[in-house]
């Protein structure tokens, strides 16, 4: 990068050089964050926190029952996670209030006010997202301070303290190679050398946007002090990710296909991004993780004649319906196998599915209406008070921003606000 002074800066310029800074968050998702291996808790083992977030809802006559409690009558939906109850809470009547439509998706895990989030396809002022404040302070000493992995979606769901979005690893033979194989002696010495000049590539960013930043309005002088704030990050997590360059990754004895299953495989790839997420946890590689499942697209399903998105604007057609129920009774049988396998792994005197908090969200309640009132919200495993049905107004709802809070604090991470809460919600 080579920007002179002494003509005046063209705007491409400029945006070039911030491309730079927009990419530096996905180091900090995504590098080591201290520099030894974690030790976990022997009786225990850590807190952890996954996110599972899908952008299509769920169809709400098929999920919600109509009475409370543990003792709620089971619902078609509810019947695949029979085998599970008393160990998840299903919330109706809770929401982010006065959010609508798709660009709902920028804020589902941020809970920033509507008004700040409503047109992501303009400058807008997200917040940070539960999974990078969560990896802020339980992090730890792991070779990853969080993952943000999974399926793509329209927009970003992962944000930084800055309100920077954290490009999500689409790869799930990737993911397993950054987790668990090692490179060759080669390979290590150029990403050594790959991590010092980007340190260099940094030192000169720095240096040239200081001097930039005397010919900027003040309007442009936020907009790089911002860029200055995910450099600093970025040079941290350079250094961290040198810590653990000849550190050896942990064995697995789990076999990813050669290349990822195809978008249409539904069941093979779901399986393969929930065991990954899993063995994440249970090799301590990491203890957040934002795992997107989003739409399915033409999933490969024995009777099912279109797509996902088609069929979630089925506008009450009940072949459409039909065809949705195909594709969402796969997701939620695929959602109760990672919670089985989850309590079967142990970790002590307890198991991963105790130790962690599992949420299954999405910034739909309809997508045939693109309504975001009465959102499917699913907490599962943490050691939570579970009710099986927490039934809140669903016309008057309860933000969903208030379980936010309650997840932080059962994280261990002391807090009384996260977006736009108005208190801890005290159900579970």
């Amino acid at each position: 990068m080579n920007i002179s002074l002494r003509s005046p800066i063209p705007r491409r310029t400029f945006l070039r050089a911030g491309a730079i800074s927009l990419a530096l968050p996905f180091l900090n998702g995504m590098l080591p964050r201290a520099l030894g291996a974690a030790q976990p808790d022997t009786t225990t083992g850590p807190k952890r926190l996954i996110l599972v977030a899908r952008n299509l809802g769920l169809h709400a006559p098929f999920l919600f029952p109509e009475t409370p409690g543990l003792n709620y009558e089971s619902t078609r939906y509810l019947n695949l996670l029979e085998e599970h109850r008393g160990s998840f809470t299903l919330f109706s009547g809770v929401s982010h209030i006065g959010y609508n439509d798709h660009k709902s998706e920028p804020g589902l895990f941020t809970g920033v006010r509507w008004d700040k989030i409503k047109d992501p396809t303009r400058e807008h002022h997200n917040t940070i997202s539960l999974d990078q404040y969560a990896a802020e302070k339980i992090g730890g000493s792991t070779r990853y301070r969080n993952l943000v992995i999974g399926s793509p979606v329209q927009w970003h769901l992962s944000w930084t303290e800055n309100g920077v979005p954290v490009p999500t690893e689409k790869r799930p033979t990737e993911t397993f190679k950054q987790l668990f194989i090692n490179g060759s002696a080669n390979d290590v010495a150029q990403e050594i050398h790959r991590l010092h000049e980007g340190k260099s590539i940094l030192d000169g960013f720095v240096a040239e946007s200081k001097a930039m930043a005397k010919r900027l309005g003040s309007e442009d002088k936020s907009r790089i002090d911002l860029m200055f704030t995910s450099v600093r990050e970025a040079e941290q997590n350079l250094h961290r990710a040198e810590s653990w360059t000849n550190t050896s990754k942990p064995k697995v004895e789990y076999s990813v296909p050669d290349k990822d299953p195809d978008f249409a495989a539904i069941n093979e790839r779901e399986t393969l991004w929930y065991d990954l997420a899993r063995l994440a946890f249970q090799t301590d590689s990491t203890r957040v993780i934002l795992l997107t499942l989003g739409d399915a697209g033409r999933a490969n399903l024995e009777g099912l004649s279109m797509g996902h998105h088609d069929a979630s604007h089925h506008g009450k057609d009940e072949k459409k319906i039909d065809q949705l129920a195909m594709i969402e009774e796969a997701e939620l049988r695929q959602f109760s196998r990672f919670l089985t396998t989850m309590k079967k792994a142990k970790e002590g005197t307890s198991s991963l599915f105790d130790q962690t908090t599992i949420l299954n969200a999405s910034n739909l309640s309809n997508a045939s209406a693109h309504t975001c009132q009465n959102l499917p919200i699913l907490l599962a495993g943490g050691g939570y008070k579970h009710q099986g049905h927490v039934l809140h107004d669903r016309e008057n709802n309860k933000p969903v921003s208030n379980l936010y809070v309650r997840m932080l604090q059962e994280l261990g991470i002391e807090t009384q606000s996260f977006g736009a809460s108005t208190g801890a919600l005290s159900d579970v």
